[in-house]
């Protein structure tokens, strides 16, 4: 039987102690539903862990920050299993990754990050707000594009790929998607593409939704959108720095691109002045599209399967792999 599984198994005959960095009152509805002692972190850089803390539920530090010059917390020496609060692993400290288990919060906000794409291509398509009419000099028709029969690329497909593809499928929308592995898509009718050049020839809008790795980083450079097809529209979900900025900027501005929506940045928030706030084909939103009223349940309820896991001592379900990035 493996280490992990032992401690876990051992850890069903006492009662585990979880310090959370989630807010207070998040942590009291853990504490509910787990009946579990649930102790308060400070959100940020981690300095001291409550005594006897078995578990740590840990956040991204505040605004996109990593916290890789953070040296491991006093009483990190008795933690057994790290649940996060994201799925990406590039906001956390190596240390972290270099004791106990450590599972993803994947899936949790897969629909939410879908919905916000589809949103979106349709505000895309449909030239939403430039359609709504403010004086009567306003009053004149538009030609609006139509969302079936277009093509969405798919830059990386995990959950919020998968989620994604079985909604625009669904909208009559065609379907294609770059993955590393070989591994069959698990969405009937993805077209599977063999290069990022390719994936950019091809989409009518292109989603980047890859962790970010040494090998995603700056995937988006200007060489790559050489190969982008006319009108494209790019949206990045996933990490700001899978796009290399300016090379977006420029090829914003000599056309080669029709549009960008950014929901990530690096860094983030963006500096005062930065040049895409105020760009017209550039549409800006604050890392916002997990955030529904749905996220604490879900993360709640992810832990609370893992918990009884790790009680039992079975495996633990979407434990983080380094190598991968999630």
């Amino acid at each position: 039987m493996s280490e992990s599984k032992i401690e876990s198994r051992n850890a069903s005959k006492s009662e585990l102690i979880v310090a959370s960095q989630f807010d207070p009152r998040v942590n009291q509805l853990l504490a509910q539903r787990t009946g579990l002692a649930v102790h308060d972190v400070p959100l940020g850089p981690l300095t001291e862990l409550p005594p006897g803390a078995d578990v740590l539920f840990v956040l991204p530090a505040p605004n996109g920050q990593t916290l890789l010059q953070t040296p491991a917390p006093w009483g990190w020496d008795k933690v057994r299993w790290v649940q996060l609060a994201s799925v990406g692993i590039d906001y956390y400290p190596d240390w972290l990754f270099d004791g106990p288990v450590v599972t993803s919060a994947r899936g949790t906000a897969s629909i939410a990050i879908a919905e916000y794409v589809l949103a979106a291509i349709f505000s895309a398509a449909k030239r939403i707000p430039d359609i709504w009419l403010k004086q009567a000099a306003d009053w004149r028709r538009l030609s609006l594009g139509l969302v079936q029969g277009s093509t969405l690329g798919l830059y990386g497909f995990g959950s919020i790929g998968q989620a994604l593809a079985q909604r625009a499928l669904a909208l009559g929308i065609k379907v294609i998607a770059l993955r590393r592995s070989d591994t069959p898509f698990e969405v009937d009718g993805v077209e599977r593409v063999a290069t990022l050049e390719e994936l950019l020839q091809r989409s009518d809008h292109l989603v980047l939704a890859a962790p970010s790795t040494a090998e995603t980083r700056h995937a988006i450079n200007r060489a790559s959108l050489k190969h982008a097809r006319a009108g494209l529209h790019l949206i990045n979900i996933a990490r700001g720095n899978l796009v290399d900025h300016q090379a977006l900027l420029d090829a914003l501005d000599e056309g080669k691109l029709a549009l960008a929506t950014l929901d990530v940045t690096d860094p983030e928030p963006l500096p005062a002045g930065h040049a895409f706030y105020s760009h017209p084909q550039v549409r800006l939103s604050p890392h916002i599209s997990p955030s529904t009223d749905q996220i604490v349940p879900a993360l709640i309820e992810k832990f609370v399967l893992n918990l009884d896991r790790f009680r039992s001592g079975k495996p633990l379900a979407d434990v983080v792999d380094t190598a991968r990035g999630y």
